[in-house]
């Protein structure tokens, strides 16, 4: 691979950095801070770019940005779930609709827990519209341990119960 290539962005570099700007955000620490606190190893304008996606971090630069934010390397990188692939072999972050109201419905330890999470979700981001909730990727972990199933595995438990609401035009 070239050192074009390597600027070449893609959907997954800017994955990767989105996790690296996250968890640069949750130690507090500005693009200037963390080019101090690295002794200048990483730049805070390269390190910008890795964020936005406009550059791609190679594996060695990958696990010493890690060893610096102090996390395992793989926290950088999007998980499995995060993607899904279209028609060209691109990637996209994969979102779930519930359909809460159906959610309702159930009886169980398990599907209440999973509705008062949703509703909390809903609150947090003012979404009010009580039937539907989007899910992100970053909500699928504590969804699989209330449905007692593995995280990749969440859209299709959620598929097996038919709570994935599915729009009225595309029934």
């Amino acid at each position: 691979m070239s050192e074009e290539d390597l600027d070449a962005p893609t959907v997954f570099t800017k994955m990767v950095g989105e996790r690296i700007r996250a968890i640069r955000k949750q130690r507090r620490w500005s693009l200037g801070e963390l080019e101090a606190q690295s002794n200048n190893e990483f730049k805070a304008s390269v390190v910008g770019a890795y964020e936005r996606g406009e550059r791609a971090i190679s594996v060695p630069r990958l696990e010493g940005l890690a060893r610096l934010l102090g996390v395992p390397v793989d926290q950088l990188l999007p998980t499995s779930i995060e993607r899904v692939s279209d028609s060209r072999g691109t990637s996209a972050p994969v979102k779930l609709r519930i359909d809460v109201a159906k959610l309702s419905t159930f009886e169980g330890a398990e599907f209440k827990m999973l509705e008062r999470y949703l509703r909390m979700l809903q609150v947090k981001r003012q979404d009010f519209n009580g039937k539907v909730i989007t899910v992100r990727s970053d909500d699928w972990r504590a969804i699989a341990v209330m449905l007692d199933c593995e995280v990749d595995q969440v859209g299709e438990r959620l598929g097996a119960l038919d709570l994935l609401f599915v729009p009225p035009a595309a029934q």
